[in-house]
């Protein structure tokens, strides 16, 4: 405990920063994800093809292949950037296609009726989807959603590998590496710093899923 302690500050600017890389991940997947499962159940064949095509690539591509791509592909294409949003923004892309298949699974588990009384009443594909059929689906998806969440900010050690710096990863490399103390104790830091941020979004996700229950 004694190493955590002396390096505390280092931990602390390591949390924020991957705070930094879940918190914009998160939204950018979220959107993404949402879209993407607009497509794959729209009636419009070129859309359902390009959701499709969007989560069969990135679900069955390893995040260390996107990350790669991202970090050292990107500038082969004259594409410069910071590996911070290289790394935050692959990241995105992975967990955008598990977010898009939780979500369809929501919007296939209302009933059929619901879509076609929007129909009924004029309303156009988009409307009855984001209008009636969504926020009917959010209440069954948060469960889902939430472990696609989890997942995503241990997933960002893996972005911090790739030299994004100054995130938990970086802290422990940094204090293993450069400053040779043992890697227990550091990476004990590390774990603590994780679990600081997955419990309570554990915590919240899971008092979300319940007021949504009382409310249906």
């Amino acid at each position: 405990m004694q190493v955590i302690i002396d390096n505390l500050p280092l931990y602390l600017n390591g949390l924020v920063r991957t705070l930094s890389i879940c918190l914009y991940s998160g939204v950018l997947a979220l959107v993404l994800g949402i879209i993407a499962a607009g497509f794959r159940v729209s009636p419009l064949p070129p859309l359902r093809a390009t959701g499709t095509s969007w989560v069969n690539v990135l679900r069955n591509c390893p995040l260390t292949v996107v990350l790669f791509f991202m970090a050292f592909g990107l500038p082969e294409l004259g594409i410069n950037g910071s590996y911070f949003w290289f790394g935050t923004i692959g990241l995105a892309l992975y967990t955008s296609a598990f977010v898009c298949e939780a979500i369809r699974s929501g919007i296939n588990a209302v009933p059929a009726g619901q879509a076609e009384a929007a129909r009924a009443v004029g309303l156009t594909f988009g409307q009855s989807l984001s209008l009636v059929v969504l926020p009917q689906a959010i209440r069954t998806v948060i469960p889902p959603l939430g472990n696609v969440f989890i997942a995503m900010i241990k997933n960002s050690a893996i972005v911090g590998a790739f030299g994004v710096g100054g995130d938990l990863f970086a802290a422990g490399d940094t204090l293993t590496s450069a400053r040779g103390l043992a890697v227990l104790p550091v990476l004990t830091g590390v774990v603590l710093g994780y679990l600081v941020i997955t419990i309570p979004a554990g915590l919240l996700l899971g008092g979300i899923e319940r007021k949504v229950a009382i409310a249906r």
